[in-house]
């Protein structure tokens, strides 16, 4: 399972699980969703009211290959947490003591509505059964993503929608949707 420090265990800014550790907060996950593995990110983008969602930083493509935003500018505000994120991972293991795979996906130029930074991320794509929506923001990473992202999802269909409406409401495709697993 992934997740932030940010989302689950901030005593501070959105207090979710007030006075747990984050061992008790492993057990808990393990028991209640059967996780054999946390892999604990640290904080999500900026402007995510969220506070940590994990679907705007990274995301697990395949067993294990994960894309996690990468900030290319230094002066961007997003960068230093980011870079955080991607150390952490370096030194992660899967289950069986692998390493992980992680390819970066640039972030897109900041967008503001009123002021107000929002948390335009390609990360916050949706996978179907038979395609990928990736958010695309009218910038030149738009087409480098939709790439990325083909190249990995090998077999779905890599379709870029114009997000740049949605991310006003503070979320994008995928977080505009519930997976449903199929019942047997």
């Amino acid at each position: 399972l992934l997740t932030t420090e940010e989302c689950l265990l901030d005593s501070t800014t959105q207090v979710r699980n007030p006075g747990m550790s984050r061992t008790e907060m492993e057990e808990a996950l393990r028991a209640y969703l059967g996780v054999t593995n946390v892999l604990w990110l640290g904080r999500g983008i900026v402007g995510d009211d969220t506070h940590g969602h994990v679907d705007d930083i990274c995301r697990f493509v395949g067993p294990r290959t994960v894309v996690l935003s990468a900030e290319d500018d230094p002066h961007e505000p997003n960068y230093r947490l980011l870079e955080e994120n991607r150390e952490r991972l370096e030194v992660m293991r899967l289950e069986d003591g692998s390493k992980i795979e992680v390819v970066p996906l640039p972030m897109p130029a900041p967008l503001y509505l009123d002021g107000q930074r929002l948390p335009a991320s390609y990360a916050n794509f949706y996978i179907s059964n038979q395609a990928v929506l990736v958010p695309t923001f009218n910038d030149p990473k738009d087409r480098t993503v939709l790439g990325t992202l083909t190249e990995l999802f090998q077999g779905r269909a890599v379709v870029g929608i114009h997000a740049v409406d949605l991310v006003w409401g503070l979320g994008t495709l995928h977080c505009l949707t519930r997976e449903q697993p199929a019942v047997d």
